[in-house]
């Protein structure tokens, strides 16, 4: 039976103008053979930190955009994903942030040492990149997620899926 570290993370759905979503790529670096996914920016919450203030701080850290967390507002998603990362397997309680911004250029020298040793790249994709790609993405669901979340259909409604 697997023992699970309980974590909660604060991630964050960044759109440019064109609709396309962030993402990075990265692998498990205990397992670098298990291949690479890619990701949303965000990541573990800190003791104190709502939501909110964890996706701001995120953010901020892996790609340079530094938000107030008024502008965060309220989770479009929210989910609990079970994976194992560096030797230690987790049972995460996540939200999901809808950030849009006109354009971004990326910058990651925020990264931490974890992050600059398992993130090797990033890049936006569109809804019809993210439905057609056979690369594995997390949540597995992101296509629809991020269709519910541009149209601002409730997750308990359901919503577009490829």
């Amino acid at each position: 039976m697997t023992r699970y570290t309980p974590r909660c993370a604060a991630r964050v759905l960044l759109v440019d103008r064109a609709d396309r979503l962030l993402l990075f790529r990265g692998f498990d670096p205990a397992h670098p053979e298990g291949g690479h996914w890619w990701f949303t920016p965000g990541g573990g919450l800190d003791p104190g930190e709502t939501y909110a203030d964890g996706a701001a701080r995120e953010l901020a850290e892996e790609t340079g955009l530094r938000l107030t967390v008024a502008e965060f507002g309220e989770p479009v998603h929210a989910d609990v994903a079970e994976f194992s990362f560096d030797g230690v397997s987790y049972r995460q309680e996540q939200r999901f942030f809808l950030v849009r911004v006109a354009a971004h250029e990326v910058n990651t020298t925020g990264f931490s040492e974890v992050e600059r040793g398992s993130v090797d790249g990033y890049r936006w994709w569109s809804a019809e990149e993210l439905c057609s790609t056979a690369e594995r993405c997390y949540p597995p669901d992101l296509p629809a997620v991020l269709t519910r979340a541009l149209t601002g259909v409730p997750a308990t409604a359901g919503g577009a899926s490829c």
